[in-house]
């Protein structure tokens, strides 16, 4: 109940404070007060997820130093173990509510703002002090207080002279506490004895040699002598990057000195010498006190002050020993100059990398990087140690940098925001599930088609590219965590020590580089590739889908296949319009393929680029309405990956090909009603003729459909196995199975080199449903000619009487009215071949059908010399492998040339 009345009150604030009605209004405020109540009461809402909070503030820190604030992060990190202590039940909503209001703190957080947080010190009151106690007491005004009154007999005006005398004695030796502040202090009250003038003069004798003087009234300077430790120290002074009397800003030496007890051309080669030193040294003091704001520029000024203040550091030891001389010791210039010499070298080659940074016009952050390594391997060939050392070292803390984004999106698939060093982009605008591999994401290139990564990374760069489209791939099948199990425990180091050990140094560092870099992408790149192909394999079946794939395209099941073809063969023969209708030529597809493939992942559709209207030129040709039927197998989105839209117009090109020939050997191999008339032969004469062209006919398309099975599908189809199995990664299965499907299509004599052998391969096709129909038009004739002979014999015998005649010739021709339902497919046919006998006399304009057999014997030879030859020819002349089973095939088909 108290908890009920506390919340009654509160909610009562809550609505005053918030609705603002007044008290008058008391039925407006009660519905306020009873819908604030119900929603409080009924209230569904979890806490802040308290691990979910801290996950959040570690990723916030991590993106800090990624970022480059590593001060912000630590004052971050500071702040949170500082908080730790008063942690209690709210914090987490606190921490929840700071993180949502948050707006880009890596970028517009100023560590300035924190000394505000600071308390200001205390100002300590201004000290009691006896003069300002005298001022407010009003000493000065009362000065009879101090006088020293003296009541002895013998006491007189003289001695009372004295007593004030006295008391002006003590007013003066008392004066910070009862003087008057209204006197004026003098210089002498601040003089003091100076102390130090001989070593002041002593020091001025010894920088005599900075005030040159000048003759004939300043017209000419004249010559300052300088000794050698002047010169040392000021030379000393240069390299270290101070201002210095000897040399000017460009470190150029000042003419107007002189070393003393040497010539003036060797004092000026020495003064160049040093000179030349500071000026090599002078565009790494430049280019360290730059403000980059690249994270890789960052690391790169970092290094390069690291190594200027070893230098400095080695340069003040040497000076200390000229400064604190604990033993005799002389004095050389040449001898400092051969001893800092080799501690200068190793800058001089990072002198070098930065002034042609310089010089080119215009340079990625990664260029250093290239810059660096190049000069890496050229100093491990000059066999300079040191050098190579430095810059190994520092290559190798640079790049630790540029590894960052490498390592984000090889493990989390992600890409930094406005980050211009990577070479990784992300399409803004969000692709289907079976594009993202191809289309999500783009390597960068240069307008001059270069990749934009340093050049030392570009055998790795696939590898990169692969392992991080991979587990983008994972996070959308919801199957990221299953990477984890794969993962290596601890990365390789990229480490200069681990690199270049030290019974490794005469192999060269491209190659110790390359093997460590190979070392640890694969430590990255082998997750996300093992845990993708085992979910492709087990979870996704694309072993299955290829199985399908073969069966429905490449035909590899005959007996489902003859099933759609035939009926499709059918409603083309019987000059129905129904096959054009995609739904009746998908249920002939479900149903063919009924025994192994669900029905809902198959389906048909009809390509109206490629269907004539004519029922007739439809079915008297395999280049119409044959191509236009394009079947489709639903595959689950990762396969298709795999099996790209390219790759199945590839199998939808094989399938039309063998479609055709399956179409060929279908009309000659239909059942025709052969007619002998009395007195014939079957193997002589026209028939003789048909059965022989009509054997050559099949013997082509057997060949055909023999090459295609046994050359072209079945070994490649075993190769495209052992090719997936083989392979590294997705990108390897993707390439294995298009160089499959593009053999199998150069192999199918389907490339742009042998398009004429295929339109004459086709003209073969269409000749043998040619010869099929001229034969049916041959046959129907003969027989129609001779149940009118048989008419005409019957009806003009003197034996048979006029009413018998009548019913035989009743009873040899067909009655239309006794046809039962069983009856309508021959009755189309025979329709058909009515229409096509009339077609057939005006295209062939009343040739004897044994003219026609032999122009089509003639044209068959044609054509099969042209497809032998053809093909044995580019065979010969192309150097691609498909010209092996080119020649192979010529060979078969020379087999039937006849001479």
């Amino acid at each position: 109940m108290a908890f009920l009345a506390q919340l009654g009150a509160s909610t009562d604030e809550l609505v005053d404070a918030i609705v603002g009605i007044p008290e008058s209004d008391q039925e407006t405020r009660d519905i306020f007060r009873e819908a604030v109540l119900r929603l409080l009461r009924n209230h569904t809402y979890l806490r802040t997820n308290q691990f979910e909070v801290e996950d959040r503030l570690k990723g916030l820190e991590e993106r800090f130093r990624v970022v480059g604030r590593d001060a912000l992060a630590d004052a971050f990190r500071k702040r949170l173990e500082a908080l730790e202590p008063h942690h209690n039940k709210f914090t987490p909503d606190v921490f929840h509510f700071l993180l949502e209001l948050a707006d880009q703190p890596a970028q517009k957080t100023d560590l300035t703002a924190l000394d505000a947080l600071i308390e200001p010190e205390e100002i300590p009151p201004p000290k009691l002090t006896w003069k300002d106690i005298a001022r407010e007491d009003g000493w000065v005004q009362e000065r009879d207080i101090w006088l020293f009154n003296r009541h002895a007999p013998d006491s007189s005006d003289d001695e009372e002279v004295a007593d004030l005398r006295t008391v002006a004695s003590v007013e003066s030796l008392t004066s910070v506490s009862s003087v008057d502040d209204r006197a004026p202090r003098t210089a002498l009250d601040s003089a003091f004895k100076p102390q130090g003038e001989e070593l002041l003069q002593q020091v001025r004798e010894a920088l005599s040699w900075r005030d040159a003087s000048t003759k004939n009234g300043g017209e000419q300077p004249e010559k300052v002598t300088i000794s050698t430790l002047q010169l040392l120290r000021e030379v000393l002074f240069m390299l270290s990057g101070l201002p210095t009397t000897f040399f000017d800003a460009d470190c150029s030496p000042n003419p107007l000195y002189q070393l003393q007890g040497i010539s003036t051309e060797a004092s000026t080669a020495l003064f160049n010498s040093f000179a030349e030193c500071g000026l090599k040294l002078a565009p790494l003091r430049t280019f360290s006190k730059r403000k980059a704001q690249s994270p890789l520029l960052q690391v790169f000024e970092s290094s390069l002050q690291k190594a200027l203040t070893s230098l400095d550091g080695k340069l003040a030891r040497i000076q200390g020993r000229y400064v604190a001389i604990k033993e005799d010791m002389v004095v050389s210039l040449v001898g400092i100059l051969t001893e800092v010499q080799p501690i200068l070298k190793p800058l001089y080659a990072l002198s070098d990398i930065i002034r042609q940074l310089q010089e080119e016009s215009s340079t990625h952050g990664f260029r250093y990087l290239e810059l660096l390594y190049d000069a890496v391997g050229m100093a491990q060939l000059q066999a300079h140690r040191d050098t190579y050392h430095l810059l190994g070292g520092l290559f190798l803390d640079c790049f630790q940098v540029y590894l960052k984004p490498i390592r984000l999106w090889m493990e989390e698939g992600r890409l930094l925001p406005g980050d211009r060093t990577f070479f990784v982009s992300e399409s803004s605008t969000k692709l289907p599930l079976p594009h993202i591999w191809k289309g999500q994401f783009n390597m960068l290139r240069s307008p001059e088609g270069h990749l934009h990564a340093p050049r030392f990374l570009k055998p790795a760069i696939h590898r990169i590219f692969t392992a991080g489209k991979s587990i983008v791939v994972l996070k959308n099948m919801k199957r990221h965590a299953a990477a984890s199990k794969y993962r290596a425990t601890d990365e390789p180091k990229m480490d200069f020590a681990t690199i270049c050990p030290d019974h490794l140094e005469f192999a060269p560092f491209s190659e110790l580089f390359s093997a460590a870099f190979d070392a640890w992408i694969q430590s990255k790149h082998h997750t996300a590739a093992a845990t993708l192909q085992e979910l492709l394999y087990n979870s996704y079946g694309l072993l299955q889908s290829l199985d399908m794939l073969e069966e429905v395209y490449l035909m590899s099941d005959g007996s489902k296949s003859d099933a759609l073809a035939s009926a499709v063969f059918r409603h083309l023969d019987n000059f129905s319009s129904s096959w054009k209708d995609r739904f009746t030529l998908t249920e002939i597809a479900q149903e063919a393929f009924s025994a192994s493939i669900d029905n809902y992942r198959i389906f048909a559709e009809i390509d109206p680029r490629t269907v004539v209207h004519s029922a007739i030129a439809g079915r008297s040709s395999v280049r119409v309405n044959l191509p236009a039927i394009r079947l489709g197998y639903r595959l689950n989105w990762p396969v298709q990956i795999v099996v790209t839209e390219e790759s199945i117009r590839g199998y939808q090109t094989i399938f039309t090909f063998l479609l055709q020939v399956r179409r060929a050997i279908h009309v000659l191999k239909h059942p025709v009603k052969n007619f002998h008339p009395r007195g014939s032969l079957a193997a002589t004469g026209p028939m003789g003729q048909y059965y022989m062209l009509r054997t050559k006919l099949l013997w082509f398309c057997d060949a055909i459909l023999t090459y295609l099975t046994t050359l072209v599908l079945a070994p490649n189809t075993a190769k495209l196995r052992a090719n997936l199995g083989d392979a590294g990664d997705v990108d390897d299965m993707i390439k294995a199975h298009a160089n499959f499907v593009n053999r199998i299509i150069h192999e199918a004599c389907h490339g742009a080199k042998l398009q004429p052998i295929r339109d004459c391969m086709l003209d073969i096709f269409n000749l043998a449903i040619k010869v099929a129909d001229a034969q049916k038009v041959e046959m129907a004739r003969l027989e129609k000619e001779e149940h009118e002979i048989t008419r005409l014999s019957v009806i003009s015998s003197p034996y048979t009487s006029p009413v018998k005649a009548k019913a035989k010739c009743a009873a040899s021709t067909p009655n239309p009215k006794r046809r039962n339902d069983e009856d309508d497919d021959s009755d189309k046919e025979n329709q058909g071949l009515e229409w096509k006998i009339k077609q057939s006399a005006k295209v062939n304009e009343g040739k004897p059908h044994h003219v026609l057999l032999k122009e089509y014997q003639g044209d068959f030879e044609r054509h099969l010399r042209f497809v032998a030859g053809g093909l044995r020819g580019v065979a010969r002349a192309s150097k691609e492998q498909a010209a092996v089973k080119w020649d192979l095939l010529a060979e078969m088909l020379e087999v039937g040339i006849k001479d």
